[in-house]
């Protein structure tokens, strides 16, 4: 009984550091499934548009009840703060993002996208959003952190070891067909987003501050952004075959990404 006690001390004080790392597997298992989502035939702009379309209708009953009697009245500005907000980290990010994935591997995306922090701290620095000072230790701390972080991603990303064969008894087996033909254009398509995100949380934290509700421009967020690619993927795909979901692990791939 003790030690029962003792175990539950420690998950729960652990809890929050516990949740972050289930969350990056999370993450970095959507990558691997859409990229076999895409191998089989998904567009990944349509995959965008209909996974913001979905967390739209998952996140607008929440909005509403939940920030009723907080939420304050939609001006034009802020609807257009948050137009250009779902422009920047929904349509244009997550377009060039799995776009990307096209011409890298996952392991080289999922490098990459741990360089956003690092990305919006040199923005905000940039900006004079972030102050920064080098002489106390705080700031060294800052600096040394964001160098050790992009040494570390490049490092994961560039080096090419030994390959590591799949294990025979696995649960799970995802296709492996898929053509990376081209890695400077899918380096630069994958840096491009990770910018794009990067600029988009610094202005988020601006519209907050105006609009304080944090569920409703979300849900607005993924409404507009899910709008916003539907437009640009029937400019680029024009038929509309492309649109049906040809395989289960399509629909499954939308539904664990909003998840």
């Amino acid at each position: 009984m003790a030690f029962e006690l003792s175990a539950f001390k420690v998950i729960n004080r652990f809890k929050p550091h516990i949740l972050m790392i289930l969350l990056q597997i999370c993450v970095a298992s959507v990558y691997f499934l859409t990229e076999d989502s895409f191998n089989q035939g998904l567009n990944p702009h349509i995959y965008v548009t209909y996974r913001h379309a979905a967390g739209s209708l998952m996140m607008f009953p929440f909005a509403y009840f939940l920030e009723r009697k907080i939420r304050p009245k939609l001006t034009l500005a802020v609807f257009l703060e948050i137009f250009l907000l779902s422009l920047l980290g929904v349509s244009l990010a997550l377009n060039l993002y799995f776009a990307s994935m096209k011409y890298v591997h996952p392991t080289f995306m999922t490098a990459v996208v741990n360089t956003i922090p690092c990305m919006t701290f040199i923005i905000a620095v940039v900006f004079r959003l972030e102050i920064v000072d080098v002489r106390s230790p705080r700031g060294i701390a800052k600096i040394l952190g964001t160098l050790a972080s992009l040494v570390g991603v490049m490092v994961i990303a560039f080096y090419k070891g030994p390959a590591v064969p799949s294990l025979k008894g696995a649960p799970i087996h995802l296709g492996t067909n898929s053509v990376h033909e081209n890695w400077l254009k899918g380096s630069i398509l994958t840096v491009a987003s990770c910018i794009l995100w990067s600029s988009f949380y610094i202005m988020q934290a601006f519209t907050l501050k105006k609009y304080p509700a944090k569920l409703s421009i979300s849900a607005w967020m993924n409404c507009i952004g899910a709008a916003q690619s539907a437009v640009y993927t029937i400019i680029v795909q024009p038929k509309a075959a492309a649109w049906s979901t040809t395989s289960g692990i399509d629909l499954w791939c939308i539904i664990y990404s909003v998840s």
